[in-house]
């Protein structure tokens, strides 16, 4: 090998600087659009997304830094036909060539619409826009705080119309941006401030019309956030009526415009004050009414007889008592007479019964005197028969009871004998 042929000899890595020099150098490179198809999106904790682009035929390696990667205003996904603005160039370390992609826009719909829709479908499913955490509005608010901008022609209309439907009402502008960089947040903040100051019982958010990137703070999830935490009613009035923004899904009243969002706001004090005199007038007349109807009824009091000839009442009453102590009394008195002859009849009946009662009884004893009498012993000494008796009464029934020399007595039916036991046997002598 020749010394000039060793001159020409590289190392990988100045292979890999010589190519990316060039490829940095070519016009071409350094500011490509890339149709394609992304694949493999991965998010590393860095920050930094790393992906590829593809079609039918090949393939190309992708990578979006973190601070280009802030920007984007959807969630880039597999499958999703995007177009990527970079720069190609080769990284040393590998030798791989790829693009250091600064923006991805979603072929067919601007990266804002992607956004929209995707953040409205993650809320929805979260329940921010159900119709039950919808919270009434005021009929007629003491305090109404706007969120807008102090400079736009919005926040004008709204003093002008909330002041000529219903001056009484105190309205406070909380100033803050609604464009660019940071609006959400200022935005978010004041509707925050005016619940942890109860500063207000509706508040009013919105501005007037521009474009999707004009209106893009109220599609941020930070303000969807602070109005669905909001305990104070908000009125959304974002843009003109065919304009609808995130934040009109999740308030609780949405406005077509500004100025309508004033409308809604407060009733029209023309409009109260008519009802309150037509309320007035229907009330004095039924007042009248009233008292006409209260006059004939006391005109008709005043030609009574009760109050004519207040006597008769009382005559009235008299007779009347008189009537009814007649009927009393005679009451009582045809009630006593049926308690008597219901008496008399009831001593009949008992003496009947009783008599009937004692003679059954007596007969029942005559019975039993006749049964007992023939039953008696008297009955059979009248016949010569005689009882022999102890001294203490006793029946001698044998002549085993009875002991030589013992005393006894002999009862004859009209009387008895006082005798000595001589012998005792159990032969008839």
């Amino acid at each position: 090998m020749n010394p000039g042929q060793e001159r020409n000899i590289l190392t990988p890595s100045q292979v890999g600087q010589y190519i990316k020099g060039f490829m940095d150098r070519d016009r071409l490179l350094s500011g490509l659009l890339v149709r394609g198809e992304l694949s493999n999106y991965k998010r590393y904790p860095s920050g930094h997304h790393y992906f590829t682009l593809k079609d039918g035929e090949g393939a190309l390696r992708c990578v979006m830094f973190r601070s280009d990667a802030a920007s984007l205003r959807f969630q880039p996904q597999n499958g999703m036909q995007v177009i990527a603005a970079g720069r190609v160039t080769v990284f040393p370390r590998d030798g791989q060539y790829q693009l250091y992609c600064v923006r991805l826009t979603p072929e067919g719909a601007g990266d804002l619409f992607v956004a929209f829709e995707q953040l409205k479908e993650r809320l929805l499913k979260q329940g921010l826009f159900d119709q039950a955490h919808k919270k009434p509005i005021p009929r007629m608010p003491g305090r109404i705080a706007l969120v807008t901008s102090p400079a736009g022609a919005a926040v004008r209309d709204m003093l002008r119309i909330l002041g000529a439907r219903w001056p009484m009402a105190q309205v406070a502008v909380l100033p803050v941006r609604v464009q660019g960089a940071g609006a959400a947040e200022e935005i978010a903040a004041a509707i925050g401030w005016a619940n942890l100051h109860h500063a207000a019982d509706l508040i009013i958010t919105g501005r007037g019309g521009g474009s999707m990137e004009d209106l893009w703070a109220f599609n941020e999830e930070v303000v969807a956030r602070a109005i669905y935490d909001s305990e104070i009613p908000v009125i959304s009035a974002v843009g003109h009526e065919p304009d609808v923004t995130i934040a009109d899904f999740v308030a609780d009243l949405r406005a077509a415009t500004p100025s309508n969002a004033a409308e809604l706001a407060v009733p029209d004090q023309n409009e109260v004050y008519s009802f309150l005199l037509g309320t007035g007038e229907r009330l004095e007349q039924t007042v009248r009414q009233r008292l006409l109807r209260e006059r004939q009824r006391l005109a008709r009091l005043e030609n009574s007889r009760v109050m004519t000839q207040p006597q008769s009442y009382f005559q009235d009453k008299s007779v009347y008592l008189d009537h009814l102590a007649g009927r009393l009394s005679g009451s009582i008195s045809g009630a006593l007479f049926r308690q008597r002859v219901r008496t008399d009849a009831l001593d009949k009946d008992l003496r009947r019964g009783l008599e009937k009662s004692v003679s059954a009884k007596r007969a029942r004893f005559a019975r039993l005197a006749a049964s007992l009498d023939a039953m008696s012993p008297l009955k059979v000494l009248g016949r010569g028969y005689a009882i022999a008796q102890k001294g203490d009464g006793t029946v001698i029934a044998s002549v085993q009871n009875a002991q030589p020399g013992e005393r006894f007595s002999l009862r004859l039916s009209d009387g008895s004998l006082k005798c000595i036991v001589e012998e005792a046997g159990g032969e008839e002598h």
